[in-house]
């Protein structure tokens, strides 16, 4: 379905900022996790560290995002997107947020959980959160969190294709919106 109307607006700088940096925020520290997951001792505390301290950045860099985005409404949506394609977004967008805060915010009282503080980055100690220490609850959470997770790599897979269909087969340069530097202002 070619349309004449691939000039829409972008989303705005700091938004297109945040996107991406909180995008391969979310890619790095999954491989930390990942790598992270597979070793034992000193081995995994050399990924899952950076991995938790990665973790409450992408939580903090998400709540700057939701608070730019209420400052700085996103752009319309294309006119010619069908109802459900609009609808489908809204709730995709409602949950990457959701996810983006629970993810972390998971694995922070998980932490909390086993009675440890999270350093972020050997610049500062995060607090734990005020939860009594139970590792059988923190275990629990983890489960939670991974399985959050596993919502939040399939809800990646959906938003990247859905982009791609807009951009390729809808023509509406969509990616145009949110990649510095391809399409019209």
């Amino acid at each position: 379905m070619a349309t004449s109307n691939t000039s829409q607006a972008r989303y705005s700088m700091g938004a297109i900022i945040l996107h991406w940096v909180i995008a391969i925020a979310v890619i790095v520290n999954w491989r930390l996790a990942e790598t992270g997951h597979h070793l034992e001792g000193a081995a995994a505390a050399a990924y899952m560290n950076p991995h938790k301290a990665l973790g409450i950045t992408i939580l903090f860099l998400t709540v700057l995002r939701i608070i730019w985005r209420l400052m700085n409404p996103p752009p319309a949506m294309h006119s010619d997107y069908a109802k459900w394609e609009r609808m489908l977004a809204k709730t995709a967008h409602v949950l990457f947020y959701f996810l983006l805060i629970g993810i972390p915010l998971t694995g922070w009282l998980a932490v909390s959980s086993y009675g440890k503080t999270v350093d972020i980055f050997g610049l500062f100690e995060m607090f734990a959160l005020p939860v009594a220490e139970n590792p059988s609850a923190g275990k629990s959470i983890l489960e939670v969190h991974e399985t959050l997770w596993t919502g939040m790599s399939v809800l990646i897979v959906l938003h990247i294709l859905g982009a791609l269909k807009h951009q390729f087969y809808d023509k509406t340069n969509e990616l145009g919106r949110m990649i510095p530097g391809l399409g019209k202002r």
